[in-house]
């Protein structure tokens, strides 16, 4: 493809010497470099698109890890970029060495003042490497409390949609050096309530009535223990531990579930849950 630019490039500039002497051969000389060279960017982009469906196919026929595909091909599109813009600049003739000596300076000055943008490409590779979470992931990253499910992890920064269903841009770099939470990533959670009763309760009769909703949760792990016991004497409640296991999808609706089922049972049993209250007594002076 390169050498029919070339061929077209040779055959205007000879009609341009032909007709138009030196002076306005040099002229269309010029132009049929520019020519040429836009041609490079037009064809070379479409080219560059291609390549990188084609890949996709293949990445995704080889079932490759999702988060390695989107790398690459994020990695793909911006190396196939460049190489088209260096060759457009070659055919205007900018000479190699050339092109080179401003590249390393400029290389070294977008280092320096690209530092950011070269740490989040390098804890991209990380997170490919170490690999803390996967694509379709619900991650937390701790020190901004960002959170959503992992959909692509690319070049620079990893994609987040959270639970409303918004896209949340997180550098690589950040979390490449973040405590992260991947709270998807085992196939069963525990869920862990706390629930407050007042001091006068009977806790044999409130640990009997939370075992039973329990017991009666559709989704329950069977084989796993349930746990109910007194967790803290609070100032004026006592703390009710509830622990059981659900699998992971099922988790907030379960946990929703339950909490509802101990509020309409503890009607139900004239079992009292703790809310703190404000007594505002009147005093009647005399004027």
């Amino acid at each position: 493809m390169l050498l029919e630019f070339e061929t077209l490039g040779t055959a205007i500039r000879s009609m341009a010497y032909e007709y138009l002497g030196k002076t306005g051969g040099l002229f269309i000389d010029f132009v049929g470099k520019c020519i040429v060279a836009i041609l490079i960017v037009v064809i070379g982009l479409r080219l560059a698109d291609y390549l990188v469906k084609i890949c996709t196919r293949i990445f995704e026929q080889s079932k490759m890890d999702p988060m390695v595909k989107s790398f690459l091909l994020s990695a793909e599109r911006i190396g196939l970029k460049i190489l088209i813009g260096f060759m457009a600049v070659t055919e205007l003739g900018v000479a190699t060495s050339s092109i080179v000596a401003v590249v390393g300076s400029c290389g070294l000055a977008l280092g320096l003042s690209l530092q950011g943008s070269l740490s989040n490409i390098a804890g991209g590779v990380i997170l490919l490497v170490v690999k803390p979470f996967e694509v379709g992931d619900y991650i937390q990253e701790e020190s901004s409390g960002k959170e959503g499910t992992v959909q692509s992890i690319g070049i620079m920064y990893t994609k987040l949609v959270n639970i409303d269903n918004k896209t949340i841009l997180i550098p690589n770099g950040n979390l490449s050096n973040a405590s992260i939470t991947n709270i998807t990533h085992q196939e069963n959670r525990q869920m862990d309530l706390t629930i407050g009763i007042e001091y006068s309760e009977d806790i044999k009769k409130v640990k009997d009535l939370l075992l039973e909703i329990v017991q009666s949760e559709e989704v329950l792990l069977e084989d796993r223990p349930i746990k109910i016991f007194v967790s803290a004497f609070q100032e004026s409640n006592i703390d009710i531990g509830l622990r059981y296991w659900v699998r992971t999808e099922d988790y907030w609706e379960s946990r929703w579930r339950v909490l509802e089922k101990i509020k309409y049972a503890f009607d139900e049993n004239d079992i009292t849950i703790p809310f703190n209250q404000l007594d505002v007594n009147l005093v009647k002076t005399e004027q």
